[in-house]
């Protein structure tokens, strides 16, 4: 399964792509969509959007996951967050994605253990799992985070799926 992580962020959304299966992950690669900060927000929407199409025409996903929005205390830089979630939410859509919405603290705790770990802790374990992925940006880290935790929560549904087949209707 390849998976498409998304950080998503007005000025910088990090992607990152990993294939994971056989309980093995291995890092693909990983980047930031960067719109230009003087443009009205229409154009700078445009610019990720286009570049996250690129990024999954380029890496040919099977699904993508997107770490959902923290509220901050500035509601104008929330509602600016939110309008860039929801173009990549749409980025991903469009290409036909089924797409996984992770809170932060069940990405941390995906990757370190812990839904309490610090920026720093989740990169280095990112870093740890994915060794291709050690020069990547922060945003991009924070992106394949997000895939990993994808990854183990789809691999455990799967397996979960095996154990506990559907009883076909009729039967009992």
């Amino acid at each position: 399964m390849r998976v498409l992580g998304l950080d998503p962020g007005l000025r910088a959304t990090g992607w990152g792509v990993i294939e994971a299966g056989a309980g093995r992950l291995r890092h693909l690669a990983c980047g930031v969509v960067a719109s230009p900060p003087d443009a009205p927000l229409a154009r700078r929407l445009d610019a990720l959007f286009e570049g996250l199409l690129t990024v999954i025409a380029r890496y040919a996903p099977d699904q993508a996951a997107v770490e959902e929005t923290v509220v901050n205390r500035n509601a104008a830089s929330s509602l600016k967050l939110g309008q860039a979630r929801g173009v990549v939410l749409l980025a991903a859509a469009r290409a036909g994605l089924e797409v996984g919405e992770y809170a932060s603290r069940t990405v941390k705790r995906a990757v370190t253990g812990t839904g309490s770990a610090s920026k720093e802790q989740v990169a280095a374990m990112v870093r740890a799992l994915l060794p291709g992925a050690v020069e990547a940006a922060a945003d991009a880290m924070d992106a394949l985070a997000v895939a990993i935790c994808h990854a183990h929560v789809a691999q455990t549904r799967a397996r979960l799926a095996r154990a506990n087949p559907p009883v076909p209707a009729g039967a009992a």
